[in-house]
């Protein structure tokens, strides 16, 4: 079982805050979404929780302090799939997910069956298996994005913090991602990702955190945080919320008269 605990989380960048006073907690068998305009520090509370900014309040891991943990044993117990991430060195689809498995290999040691039999069920699930041969640096973005998604499956850490990972894929690979990232949940590992497509949160998600300038204004049940009156709010926009063949989803219907999106 796995635990995310968030007390008075806030980061600043310079002398800028960026993210303010977030509590919040998580739990194993939980799909969680942040949501929030450009600019509402979703991606800078998801770096906090994995210690790569600095940040003041408390972040546990299974009770245990974040900042006090090995570097090691923290990307052994959360996956890592940043958004965007530039590709440098030309590498092969497989070698590149097989880079999942260093968080469990001690230095200069080689992969082993269990590496290569976890880095294949990876690839499998992500649907790049076909890719395996090819030049990582030479893939389409929607490919990049699905084969980064692979390499942080390949960890098979209890918990996976995903940033925008529906970025750059076509709508048939956002959905694939979303059951994907749900059926990890339903396994029982922790999921929280950073989302932009609200109805894709709503119709996913077990909880959504919705963020404006760096503060949490509301977390709970989708239906209950994505209200047309909390969107008007945060996002400055006008929007109904359908629940189409049994399924919730947000439509925009155009911008609120006198309201302007928080940034």
């Amino acid at each position: 079982m796995v635990s995310l605990a968030l007390q008075s989380v806030s980061v600043s960048l310079g002398r800028r805050t960026v993210v303010r006073d977030v509590d919040a907690s998580f739990g194993a068998g939980e799909l969680v979404a942040i949501v929030g305009p450009n600019g509402a520090g979703k991606s800078t509370l998801a770096r906090a929780m994995l210690a790569l900014v600095p940040f003041a309040g408390t972040i546990a891991l299974n009770d245990a302090d974040v900042t006090t943990l090995p570097r090691a044993q923290l990307a052994r117990q959360v996956a890592y799939l940043p958004q965007g991430q530039t590709l440098h060195w030309p590498l092969s689809v497989e070698r590149l997910v097989e880079l999942g498995r260093l968080p469990h290999l001690a230095p200069l040691s080689r992969i082993g069956a269990t590496d290569r039999a976890a880095v294949e069920q990876a690839m499998a699930r992500a649907d790049v298996l076909s890719l395996r041969d090819r030049v990582a640096t030479e893939l389409s973005g929607g490919e990049r994005a699905r084969v980064m998604l692979a390499r942080a499956l390949a960890v098979q850490a209890p918990a996976l913090i995903a940033d925008e990972p529906l970025a750059s894929l076509d709508p048939g690979h956002q959905i694939d991602v979303m059951d994907l990232l749900q059926t990890e949940a339903r396994g029982g590992a922790l999921v929280i990702t950073v989302l932009h497509d609200l109805t894709m949160a709503a119709r996913y998600c077990d909880r959504v955190l919705l963020m404006a300038q760096g503060a949490l204004v509301a977390q709970g049940a989708p239906e209950a945080v994505l209200t047309p009156e909390n969107l008007r709010v945060v996002y400055g926009i006008e929007a109904r919320i359908d629940r189409a063949g049994g399924w919730p989803s947000v439509t925009v219907m155009g911008r609120a008269a006198g309201e302007g999106a928080a940034t």
